[in-house]
């Protein structure tokens, strides 16, 4: 799997993947802000990733989704690098058959198992780089 950013203006990237989907990267002040940081992203990413798998196991359980939110809050060191200390996943499923005990198990189960976003942020990233002279 693979990206690329591009700088597009001051404080403002667009990522694609290999198939052509595109995102843009935001970091500018918020009066001026139109799209989510990395870091916003990588949170948003997170909320994202168990509620895809929990719609896929409910969805085997012949369960019944009407709407479905997810409210995701990271809690960040002060100080440089601030990464997450802490983030927290508020799963909301509006539905006549499922319960929240239900709920509850697979989200568990998802964000302790299955959700490669929540596991990723345990890895160590190395790098390489390469500086072009015109």
């Amino acid at each position: 799997m693979k990206s690329t950013v591009r700088m597009i203006e001051d404080e403002v990237y667009v990522s694609q993947n290999e198939l052509g989907h595109e995102v843009r990267i935001d970091m500018r002040k918020p009066d001026l802000k139109k799209n989510q940081s990395p870091v916003e992203l990588l949170l948003s990413a997170v909320g994202a990733c168990g509620a895809v798998d929990i719609t896929i196991m409910l969805k085997k359980r012949k369960k019944s989704i009407i709407e479905f939110i997810t409210l995701t809050e990271g809690t960040r060191k002060e100080d440089h690098p601030k990464s997450f200390t802490k983030v927290h996943c508020h799963y909301k499923i509006t539905s006549p058959d499922i319960t929240e005990d239900e709920l509850y198990k697979i989200a568990k189960l998802s964000l302790e198992k299955y959700c490669s976003v929540a596991d990723s942020l345990k890895v160590k990233v190395t790098f390489s780089v390469e500086v072009v002279k015109p």
